[in-house]
């Protein structure tokens, strides 16, 4: 789950991580009112949305009036922001954060990821902030450094040291740069983060080190312990199908291609798609239908592939275990009729009571196809939307 900079820079503060004054504001009135309150000569507008790049699309403007403030909402609210990833349709801004400016003098990076291959979280920082930490690492990779933070005993002092060092910060400001990091690594531990990040951590004119930015992710699997946390949810960041999917414990995340995915097991859905790629097609989508899956929620998750405009048409590839071949194929036939399909379907089963299954498909009396193979299951669909 991800949440908006403004929430994360609240979560942060809890944890003594520095950062300006601010606002949220969901009207243009609010928004002018939010710069008389904060009393600065100079604020930053920044529009609200998951995603980043907002900087470069327009989203983030400095104001030097409440006047100023309000022309900005009017531009912003109610708009679709373009950024490079959110994708060209935009995300639409609701809310506008109003904060202190700041006079930077130097700008860095910071981050706390869950690292695999570590088996544990990682600090992350470079001393150059305010740019894709991609594109660094791909032209600099001596620029960032990386600690394993220990699971139990947390960032070590000499790990402080390490990393205020490789930020060039010294004296007064390594002593708040490395308050800032433990801040921010004990947020990330305590949150059941998957991402903490700071992009830019600032050094000030005035010499104070603090967050201009904050991004947190959390781990789904872990909300259910922190209520505080998964009230910030933002529904309207969020795609409607992946909503009504998780209502039913569906695994879904839309895609950008036109062949609708139902797949069981998250390993067989990457190789669907891969293979629906290699014979020339697009998937719209990833669906995990899960190993035990029962007859309504393989209706649902049929309905939830259905509502994107950009299907033309279905693969369904299931491979039978404790989910059986025809209670499967008994949920395709009941959505399909309720739905009144109308695209290309093609289905492939395998597994237990397979030949249950494509009796029931065969007397089904639905124009589908079927396949015997995962490599024929993808040519026929893409054939088919041809």
């Amino acid at each position: 789950m991800n949440i908006h900079e403004y929430q994360a820079k609240q979560l942060l503060a809890k944890f003594a991580v520095p950062v300006s004054k601010g606002i949220a504001c969901r009207t243009v009135d609010e928004v002018g009112q939010a710069f008389q309150t904060l009393g600065v000569p100079l604020a930053v507008v920044k529009a609200q949305i998951h995603a980043g790049g907002r900087g470069k699309a327009g989203g983030v403007k400095l104001v030097r009036s409440a006047d100023d403030a309000k022309k900005v909402a009017q531009n912003l609210l109610g708009k679709a922001l373009v950024t490079h990833q959110t994708g060209p349709e935009g995300r639409v801004v609701k809310t506008l954060y109003v904060e202190a400016g700041s006079d930077i003098a130097r700008e860095m990076y910071l981050a706390v990821v869950m690292d695999r291959s570590a088996q544990a979280p990682v600090v992350i920082a470079a001393a150059e902030g305010g740019m894709d930490i991609e594109e660094l690492a791909a032209h600099k990779p001596a620029a960032i450094a990386r600690h394993r933070v220990h699971p139990v005993k947390g960032i070590q002092g000499f790990q402080l040291r390490a990393l205020t060092k490789h930020l060039g910060l010294s004296g007064d400001q390594a002593k708040a740069g490395a308050k800032l990091i433990s801040g921010l690594v004990q947020a990330f531990m305590a949150l059941d983060c998957s991402l903490a990040e700071i992009n830019p951590m600032i050094v000030t004119t005035q010499g104070e080190v603090k967050a201009l930015d904050a991004k947190m992710s959390f781990d789904d699997n872990a909300l259910f312990r922190h209520k505080d946390v998964q009230e910030l949810r933002d529904l309207n960041e969020e795609d409607p199908k992946e909503i009504e999917a998780k209502k039913f414990d569906l695994n879904y995340i839309a895609l950008h291609g036109n062949i609708g995915c139902m797949v069981n097991g998250a390993g067989l859905a990457m190789a669907t798609m891969d293979v629906i790629q290699l014979k020339g097609g697009m998937p719209a989508n990833f669906l995990d239908v899960g190993g035990g899956a029962n007859q309504q929620q393989v209706t649902n998750a049929f309905k939830i592939l259905l509502s994107d405009p950009n299907v033309k048409g279905i693969l369904v590839n299931i491979f039978g275990g404790i989910m059986k071949c025809d209670t499967i194929a008994s949920g395709v036939i009941a959505a399909a009729r309720e739905t009144k399909l109308s695209v290309p379907l093609v289905v492939r089963l395998e597994g237990t009571n397979v030949e249950l299954g494509r009796k029931l498909l065969q007397e089904s009396g639905l124009n589908l196809h079927t396949a015997t193979s995962l490599d024929e299951a993808a040519e026929k669909i893409v054939a088919a939307i041809r």
